[in-house]
């Protein structure tokens, strides 16, 4: 009966994370190939998805159908994406090398209670158009990158808003300086279709 049970929960386990598994499959290959064979899937398992975007080697998603992508990004080798919580990022975005993003945290506010035990909360996060995410940084839940911002190899980026054009770094990321310091506030031109560009600007009012 065990190995019967056994046969059993991994034919559910191939049906049901069938994505997961040929992610793994796609994650590997080099080259131009795998950056068009990569794209063709997420076109299909993401919420949305512009063009031009390339997915390098080892990017590893988690709940697709919450992230949407625009065009024109750059999703760096072994990039993760934990997209729970949402997550909506605009054009021209680079993500670095070993960039990780995550929209959702451990609640642990009983301290008589076994963390495992108390749950998780979900908060969106947020990438504006124009935006370079540098090497090994992590986003933290709930975080609102706009339009033009830095963030610096290495930073831990809190579950806040920042302004356009900030420059971040350090742990906690703080902002260091402003792209745009001492001139008016540039417009990078977007397309009718950024998910990113289409929040912020609502969220301007």
């Amino acid at each position: 009966m065990g190995f019967i049970r056994t046969l059993k929960e991994i034919k559910w386990d191939l049906s049901g994370r069938r994505f997961l598994y040929k992610q793994a499959l796609l994650t590997w290959i080099p080259s131009y190939i795998g950056l068009r064979l990569r794209y063709r899937f997420y076109k299909k398992y993401l919420k949305s998805l512009g063009e031009e975007t390339d997915f390098h080697e080892n990017v590893n998603i988690r709940n697709p159908h919450k992230l949407s992508i625009g065009s024109r990004c750059a999703m760096g080798l072994d990039m993760k994406i934990q997209a729970g919580g949402g997550m909506i990022v605009g054009n021209n975005v680079l993500f670095g090398p070993g960039v990780c993003v995550w929209t959702s945290n451990h609640v642990f506010t009983d301290p008589d209670k076994l963390v495992r035990e108390q749950g998780l909360e979900y908060k969106e996060v947020i990438v504006g158009d124009d935006v370079w995410i540098g090497a090994n940084a992590f986003i933290m839940p709930g975080a609102h990158l706009p339009r033009g911002c830095i963030v610096s190899a290495g930073a831990v980026v809190g579950g806040k808003k920042y302004k356009e054009y900030s420059i971040l770094a350090g742990n906690p990321a703080r902002v260091i300086g402003f792209r745009n310091a001492g001139k008016e506030s540039p417009r990078a031109e977007t397309g009718e279709n950024s998910p990113g560009s289409a929040t912020i600007d609502r969220e301007k009012g």
